[in-house]
């Protein structure tokens, strides 16, 4: 290489290093971690932590007709927070039957106990999916136990941010780190519409294939708990351990009765329904829900 030749190209690599330092200089800094001693409980919002003050649950004893799933996530929950392997959740089934009230609960209840470090709760949006690779770079080296978790997940048509789970869940060089696990609820077992998955099954060259990346989704989960729709006879339980726990003064028969009117003209009995009728009562009694 001549000397010229040699000049030329330690120009152009001065000149590619002033670019890089401007560009490093336009972007904004990397979000400072907040302070985790504060709350238990955080929004991941826009890429950056946001605490919460005041987390919207209820306790978990008033969660009635999901005995089975509930016992098991919080077992699950307790060992990951005393350190001992436990695996990634996704809670699916019926709308209104308790799954993101049972993650927030769960996480409440294992932290009163007082037997293991608290847990942290992460909630992130659907639509910051993709970013959750930055939120676990953020909470990797941080001295806490974090669970995030995602409300109403589900992946439409043409929807690649599910990559960005698939890595973070057990993929990628890194994989997940020890100090997170992550919690979701779906209406869709597969998060994944039907009649997109025999969509692209009847259009595919191999149509085994053309779905198997997409479905292979809720593989990473460890655990599915089902949620399924409630009898009547738990609707009612659930309806009398609301007015119990908050101390509505109504007659047992006359709370019956109306119960299942409000039931029939929703056409569904849900934990969602039980809560919206007891919402209307205490509001037609002149009584708070507090306590």
């Amino acid at each position: 290489m001549t000397q010229s030749a040699e000049d030329r190209l330690l120009a152009l690599e001065g000149k590619l290093d002033r670019l890089a330092e401007a560009l490093e200089r336009l972007a904004p800094p990397p979000p400072p971690a907040p302070g985790f001693e504060t709350s238990d409980c955080f929004v991941w919002e826009r890429g950056a932590l946001a605490a919460v003050a005041r987390v919207n649950r209820i306790e978990i004893g008033l969660i009635k007709g999901v005995d089975r799933v509930r016992d098991i996530l919080i077992d699950n929950t307790e060992r990951f927070a005393r350190g001992l392997p436990a695996n990634n959740v996704l809670l699916w089934g019926a709308r209104g039957m308790g799954k993101s009230s049972l993650v927030k609960a769960s996480h409440a209840a294992i932290n009163a106990s007082g037997a293991t470090t608290p847990l942290k709760l992460i909630e992130i949006h659907r639509e910051d999916i993709d970013t959750l690779p930055r939120l676990l770079a953020t909470l990797k080296d941080a001295p806490f136990a974090f669970i995030v978790f995602c409300d109403d997940l589900s992946f439409d048509q043409d929807d690649t941010s599910y990559k960005s789970l698939k890595a973070a869940l057990d993929g990628g060089v890194e994989g997940r780190p020890d100090n997170v696990i992550f919690y979701a609820t779906s209406n869709r077992r597969h998060l994944l519409p039907r009649d997109m998955i025999e969509n692209e099954r009847s259009t595919a060259i191999n149509p085994s294939e053309a779905v198997e990346e997409k479905v292979s989704l809720s593989d990473r989960f460890g655990l599915w708990l089902g949620f399924h729709k409630c009898s009547q006879d738990e609707y009612l339980e659930m309806i009398e351990g609301y007015a119990a726990h908050y101390g509505l003064k109504v007659e047992p028969d006359e709370l019956r009765r109306d119960a299942l009117e409000w039931a029939t003209t929703r056409g569904a009995r849900s934990g969602r329904v039980a809560w919206q009728f007891i919402t209307d009562l205490a509001g037609r009694l002149g009584q708070r829900l507090e306590g």
